[in-house]
């Protein structure tokens, strides 16, 4: 059993498919499937069905393949304990975002970094909690910007920023006249919201439950609309369709129009903004210095936490 035989099958596990997951080993078809026959040999099990279509995971394929991940995972760990010997911030960092984080905090991020840590480039990725916290746990991202709680054994997290919520409104809307809104007036509102799977939506949805209700008849007020995106959202706004709900470092250079207002809420309801990163992560120097460049962001809508 070696290494590059772990590899081949955690990718196989991973892609379902020969040639793919040949690819992603830069090896070919033939190579990665001779391997892994050989080690099922050797363990006595077998770890994948085969189909001419597909190609499934066993029971004790899954088991294994956990194994194997782990294993692979603590190799990476010793070379990054080295390497932090030398520098922990020489190096390379995968760091992911939620899709209502990324787009608004990376561009500031990033150029904070490269001034902390310049020989620190980084793998960014944004995606959904649940998938962020999936690839966190199996060691493809070294850490993670969410909204907390974020709350998984062997998972630390750091609180960064409190981020108010405010409103988006046509710019012709009747509420432009306001100094703020009350979050029990949304209900009579055409509410615009991201789709199912934004951790955004949730938090907004409980801000008004009757925002994901469907209307009563069909000449009720409230109806709700859903997008892929917040750009998404604010176009459909600007066009006079609704009203929405943004947090504040969604707005702060990116929302001036003169098709669009913006207004806080009377009390406004808050996200906490963390970090989130594995207990085993072994290079904690790094964690400091994303902190730092967080708060070298200068986001002027968020309260900084200590």
């Amino acid at each position: 059993m070696t290494l590059t035989e772990l590899r081949y099958i955690v990718s196989l596990a991973h892609e379902r498919h020969f040639g793919r997951a040949a690819e992603a080993c830069s090896v070919s078809q033939p190579t990665l499937s001779i391997a892994v026959k050989k080690l099922e040999e050797e363990l006595g099990v077998i770890l994948f069905e085969r189909t001419r279509f597909e190609v499934a995971i066993t029971p004790i394929g899954r088991r294994i393949v956990e194994r194997a991940r782990g294993v692979l995972n603590d190799m990476e760990d010793i070379k990054n304990i080295a390497r932090q010997a030398r520098d922990p911030c020489d190096g390379l960092l995968r760091i992911g975002a939620i899709y209502t984080i990324g787009p608004y905090l990376f561009p500031r991020l990033v150029p904070a970094l490269h001034q902390l840590a310049p020989h620190m480039p980084l793998i960014i990725e944004e995606n959904y909690t649940a998938r962020l916290r999936e690839r966190l746990l199996q060691g493809e991202l070294d850490a993670v910007l969410v909204c907390l709680p974020f709350e998984e054994s062997g998972v630390v997290t750091l609180p960064l920023y409190d981020e108010p919520f405010v409103v988006m409104l046509p710019a012709g809307h009747p509420w432009v006249h306001l100094d703020a809104i009350a979050t029990a007036d949304l209900a009579s509102q055409t509410v615009l919201l991201l789709g199912a799977g934004h951790c955004f939506r949730d938090q907004v949805v409980a801000l008004c439950p009757h925002c994901s209700e469907p209307p009563a008849t069909e000449s009720g007020l409230q109806r709700t609309v859903e997008a892929s995106s917040l750009e998404t959202i604010r176009y459909m706004v600007a066009s006079g369709l609704g009203i929405t709900v943004l947090p504040g470092t969604a707005v702060a250079g990116h929302y001036a129009s003169a098709f669009t207002a913006i207004r806080p809420f009377q009390s406004p309801p808050l996200r906490r903004v963390g970090l989130a990163w594995r207990v085993s992560f072994p290079r904690p120097q790094v964690i400091d210095v994303l902190r730092e460049a967080v708060r070298r962001c200068a986001l002027d809508c968020v309260s900084y936490l200590r």
